[in-house]
């Protein structure tokens, strides 16, 4: 997490896209049709599935902060899981003659 502190100098070096980024990533998880907790309990699934360490632990934060329960965390690791591994037997697909 203390690459994070990074953040600084990439958005000082990349200004325009950094702000660009902050607007997107600030709409795309507001509270609207779809409530914020579901939007934050997408994320951190996409998280565990990219294995991204630094997603995870922000969405998680913010999924708890938003109503998330420990129950709710532990289903959407096993959703995330059963997609990964969907993916894979999906890709095996490849591997057979035609």
């Amino acid at each position: 997490m203390n690459n994070l502190k990074q953040l600084g100098a990439l958005g000082k070096n990349a200004g325009s896209a950094m702000k660009a980024f902050q607007a997107l990533d600030q709409a795309a998880l507001a509270d609207g049709v779809i409530p914020k907790k579901y939007k934050e309990l997408m994320a951190v699934a996409v998280a565990l599935t990219t294995q991204c360490p630094y997603c995870l632990e922000i969405h998680k934060d913010h999924a708890i902060a938003a109503g998330a329960t420990q129950e709710e965390l532990a289903e959407v690791t096993f959703v995330a899981a059963a997609l990964r591994a969907g993916a894979a037997v999906v890709h095996g697909t490849h591997l057979m003659d035609k």
